[in-house]
């Protein structure tokens, strides 16, 4: 048989010649992910937080949190007028210090605002609280679809009524373990100055190291239990309470950091009445929003599977089983190295702050 030229492949004819395709490269991202599972679960975590509307969700809860201020503030002032109403000595010397603080030609007017609130503090409260359900039931409402979003879970239909109760009984239990996590953060706090104080060493850098130490994990474990109770309950379909500890822990240690970065922020415009009038607004504005985006993107990640989901086999006809996937055990290096983190970010916004605060 005669054959051809080649055209530089040896050994072939032109009809047997074959197009030798190379094979697309790879991106530096891709690479990574291929080479790095929890990268790639990262990525996927990025993309469904974006595919859901989270920035969305995120700015609407930011909204009805900053909405729910005013009320609590008229609720409040309405509780201290009922205190003070009583007595008339700290009325009055609660009168000259707000008049004396203030030009003479608005200490007047703040003396007949002063009268009236405290003429009127049970309407005050009324109306605070009727605004603070609403705002607060919105947040709520908000933040439960959100979640369900996140885990790409469709909302329930259930009586307006009933979704409502659900909605403000969730946010009054929310609240409660907020109101716990704050008091074991401001308490250890106070505990680690009492006790340097106590054994004299409150001047030691290392002994209020030492005490950092101990009382961050506490405060840790308690947001932890906040977290996973976000996740695992707040989204309006039922979720494995197991699927929801590594995301909690992942957003405890964050939220530690938020707060201490907070706490830093509020020392350094303590500096400045002006800054303290309108930085402190402006800082627990940004505050909320990075902590709403942090819940929804800690939500994404841990309802994205770790590994990618790939084609089901056929099944053959009649099949009535069921694939039961096995539970993912919880990588202890992985938390204690995200444990580890949060403690040595914590320790350096704290020493930070002592150090400014010496100065």
């Amino acid at each position: 048989m005669r054959r051809t030229p080649s055209d530089g492949v040896t050994g072939r004819t032109m009809g047997e010649n074959r197009r030798v395709v190379e094979p697309e490269k790879k991106s530096l991202l891709n690479r990574v992910r291929t080479r790095h599972a929890w990268f790639d679960h990262l990525i996927r975590a990025l993309d469904r937080y974006v595919d859901h509307n989270a920035y969305q969700y995120a700015a609407s809860i930011t909204y009805f949190s900053v909405l729910s201020v005013v009320p609590i503030l008229m609720v409040g002032l309405s509780i201290g007028g009922f205190v003070i109403a009583d007595d008339a000595k700290v009325a009055n010397d609660l009168r000259g210090t707000i008049t004396d603080a203030l030009p003479s030609g608005l200490a007047g007017f703040a003396s007949e605002v002063y009268d009236s609130l405290l003429t009127q503090r049970a309407s005050l409260g009324a109306f605070g609280l009727v605004i603070g359900l609403y705002a607060g039931w919105n947040w709520m409402n908000t933040l439960r679809d959100a979640l369900t979003a996140m885990w790409d879970l469709e909302r329930p239909e259930l009586p307006f009524f009933r979704t409502i109760l659900r909605d403000l009984f969730a946010l009054l239990s929310l609240s409660a373990a907020l109101l716990v996590s704050f008091s074991l953060s401001a308490a250890g706090g106070w505990l680690n100055k009492f006790l340097l104080r106590w054994v004299g060493l409150d001047h030691e850098p290392w002994a209020g190291t030492v005490l950092s130490l101990l009382s961050v994990p506490l405060a840790i474990t308690a947001d932890w239990l906040v977290f996973l109770w976000v996740l695992a309950r707040l989204p309006r379909q039922k979720v494995d309470t197991r699927n929801a500890v590594r995301g909690a822990l992942a957003a405890a240690i964050g939220f530690e950091i938020l707060k201490q970065a907070a706490n830093l922020y509020l020392s350094l415009l303590g500096r400045s009445p002006t800054s303290a009038a309108f930085g402190s607004v402006i800082g627990l504005l940004v505050f909320i929003y990075l902590v709403a985006r942090l819940l929804l993107l800690v939500a994404a990640w841990t309802a994205e599977p770790a590994r990618p989901a790939t084609h089901e086999p056929d099944r053959p006809a009649g099949y009535g089983g069921r694939d039961v996937e096995p539970a993912r055990p919880i990588r202890l290096a992985t938390a204690g190295w995200l444990v580890a983190t949060g403690v040595v970010a914590t320790l350096l916004f704290q020493r930070n702050f002592r150090r400014r605060g010496r100065d």
